[in-house]
């Protein structure tokens, strides 16, 4: 049975329940809140939830909140799922490399798509996704992080800690981490945005 496309609200995207699938388990892989998928499908009985079952899955939005939200171009490898792999896969089918089916997991067949798309655009074939193949994608990864007057936006690049870029730019480690509130410095992305001090 072929399903028809879902029509979801802005701010989320359709996702086709597999085997095991919970709401709990989907709002964990796509890091939502249950509530969140609990408010986008009305009418859904979480208990009864079917294998092929088409429903909305939030997406981060640009509104205002707390939290910044994810880099508009994080890296992915396989092992990555999420609303990114999701877009990943959905870019790749578009431009006419296969990823297998679009269903939010980095596996081997997105791999081999990524790979294919990278050698035709003349970039490292390593099948990691990062800024370099999203802006290939047609993603704009400038920097979309506003910064307080006084810092400028940085992309972090691999190899970067919070330490040596204190040193590459004449600041404080403390100086950085207060420019960048709820930012872990043991965690940081390559392609994450933050605001170092001028």
């Amino acid at each position: 049975m072929v399903l028809n496309k879902m029509s979801c609200p802005p701010n989320s995207m359709p996702y086709t329940i597999k085997a095991g699938d919970t709401f709990f388990s989907i709002a964990g892989t796509f890091g939502i809140s249950l509530d969140a998928i609990l408010a986008a499908n009305p009418g859904v009985d979480p208990n009864r939830l079917f294998i092929g079952q088409v429903i909305c899955v939030p997406t981060p939005g640009p509104g205002p909140g707390p939290s910044p939200g994810p880099s508009p171009c994080p890296t992915l490898r396989v092992g990555s799922r999420g609303a990114s792999v999701t877009q990943l896969q959905t870019l790749l089918r578009n431009a006419g490399f296969d990823p297998g089916p679009i269903d939010g997991i980095f596996g081997t067949r997105t791999q081999a798509a990524v790979i294919a798309f990278q050698r035709s655009r003349g970039l490292v074939p390593d099948g990691i996704v990062g800024i370099n193949t999203w802006t290939a994608l047609g993603v704009q990864c400038a920097p979309s992080t506003t910064c307080p007057q006084g810092t400028f936006a940085y992309t972090i690049r691999s190899g970067d800690t919070l330490y040596f870029l204190s040193i590459r730019y004449h600041t404080t480690v403390d100086a950085i981490m207060r420019a960048n509130p709820g930012i872990n410095p043991n965690n940081l992305q390559v392609g994450q945005v933050i605001c170092i001090p001028n």
